[in-house]
């Protein structure tokens, strides 16, 4: 009887950690529309805490820029960080 309630504790514990919980602590991407003057680097010191680089990358990625070049008006999709 214990082998069989530990096998069903077993299995359920197993099956609650494969699903995948949402977390309503993550806040969502916002919208940036770029001014004259900005850089990657400074919306990437602005809007992340650390090494801007990494925040650069982020920005490229996200809003598959090639290099670091952008144009007032532009609107970039900046992630959660």
């Amino acid at each position: 009887m214990f082998a069989r309630v530990a096998l069903v504790a077993l299995i359920a514990s197993l099956a609650w950690a494969m699903f995948v919980h949402t977390s309503d602590g993550a806040s969502p991407e916002r919208v940036y529309v770029v001014r004259a003057g900005d850089t990657l680097w400074g919306i990437a010191q602005r809007s992340y805490a650390g090494d801007p680089r990494e925040g650069v990358w982020r920005l490229r990625e996200r809003n598959g820029l090639t290099d670091a070049v952008i144009t007032p008006g532009e609107r970039l999709l900046v992630p959660s960080g």
